[in-house]
């Protein structure tokens, strides 16, 4: 679909006093080109209704518009940003809703039917939280396409018995397969951020853990990579680790980065059940 002309976001930018606050974890994205592509990595969107979390100016606001999303629906929180989005509803009638909202505090699947997608440059400073809240709405989301600290998108992706695998990338990957399928230097970003960033594809499984298997598995994750250098039957000591890892069938001596997706899943089942009797 055409794209309407449209004042530049540096120019919004100016207009609305719209500098970006450290406080906000604020980094927008001015680069079309860069936009259109994160907006093409969540796929064919025809149909479906895209959640934006953190809009800011709205430079991926619009490259989502000028696709094929039956909506996009932009919450945020800076009340400077949110008028500057409500701007762009009139280019786009009956497709774009503005929501001013802390998307940590507000279930974002009620705001539109499915199918549904989240497709953000997610403010640095709440990501992680943000992302491990959507993960327990399980499959209430098509695919979560969202920009992260490099560092963080590589916590959600690492396999075990790397550097970067912990307690997010079990999580996520118990429930997702997860990617990056992009990354951006810093220049990228006005102002630039300290470090390099990436986008993570993040698509739910069809099948997704009920909401007390999910709190059973972030206990034994927490406890597990809780104190990384200790074997799992002292850091387990807590959940009755000798127990929890007997059912478990799985060997005290070992630590947490050792362990695969399928054996924190046996762990969670058996918390799960230990802790139902």
């Amino acid at each position: 679909m055409s794209a309407p002309s449209l004042e530049s976001l540096r120019d919004v930018i100016h207009r609305h006093g719209l500098d970006a606050r450290k406080a906000l974890g604020q980094h927008f994205l001015l680069d079309p080109g860069v936009t259109e592509r994160i907006a093409s990595l969540a796929g064919n969107l025809k149909g479906r209704h895209v959640v934006e979390v953190g809009p800011g100016p709205g430079g991926l606001t619009r490259a989502l518009l000028n696709g094929p999303a039956e909506s996009v629906t932009a919450v945020e929180l800076d009340s400077r940003a949110v008028l500057v989005i409500q701007e762009l509803a009139s280019f786009y009638p009956n497709r774009l809703k503005v929501v001013e909202a802390d998307a940590l505090k507000c279930d974002l699947t009620q705001l539109c039917p499915a199918p549904r997608q989240i497709i953000a440059n997610l403010p640095y400073n709440v990501a992680t939280p943000l992302l491990v809240g959507w993960l327990r709405q399980g499959n209430a989301w098509e695919r979560l396409t969202l920009m992260f600290q490099l560092e963080v998108a590589e916590r959600i992706c690492a396999a075990p018995n790397s550097q970067h695998y912990g307690r997010l990338a079990v999580l996520a990957q118990w429930c997702a397969d997860c990617a990056i399928v992009m990354k951006l230097p810093p220049g990228a970003f006005s102002p630039p951020p300290a470090v390099w960033s990436a986008v993570a594809s993040i698509t739910p499984h069809a099948q997704q853990p009920e909401p007390a298997l999910f709190k059973a598995m972030e206990r034994v994750t927490a406890a597990a990579f809780g104190q990384r250098r200790k074997m799992l039957r002292g850091a387990l000591k807590g959940l009755n680790g000798e127990t929890l890892l007997a059912a478990a069938e799985i060997d005290g001596t070992r630590r947490a980065e050792t362990l695969d997706i399928a054996e924190f899943d046996r762990l969670a089942r058996a918390h799960f059940a230990l802790s139902a009797q």
